[in-house]
């Protein structure tokens, strides 16, 4: 995903390692862990987010089959205006 590649490429390592560590979190438990997930209202379906800086957030959906679960990255850049 493109915001993923420009977190890589501006050289912001702090922000990549806490995206990685989401990624690792999201196989195991994607409803809790870094970044203080939360569940966002007014989303169809089961969209959640976590904190990369005080202006970005990993925003994700949660889709469960039996036992299986799987997760859409939907955006992880400018979830906030700058103001």
């Amino acid at each position: 995903m493109k915001d993923l590649k420009a977190i890589k490429k501006s050289g912001r390592k702090l922000e990549m390692e806490k995206v990685q560590t989401f990624l690792i979190e999201l196989e195991e438990h994607p409803r809790t862990g870094a970044g203080s997930p939360e569940q966002l209202k007014y989303y169809h379906g089961e969209v959640w987010s976590r904190e990369v800086n005080k202006k970005d957030r990993f925003v994700y959906e949660i889709f469960e089959e039996e036992e299986e679960v799987s997760v859409t990255l939907i955006q992880s850049l400018d979830h906030y205006d700058d103001e």
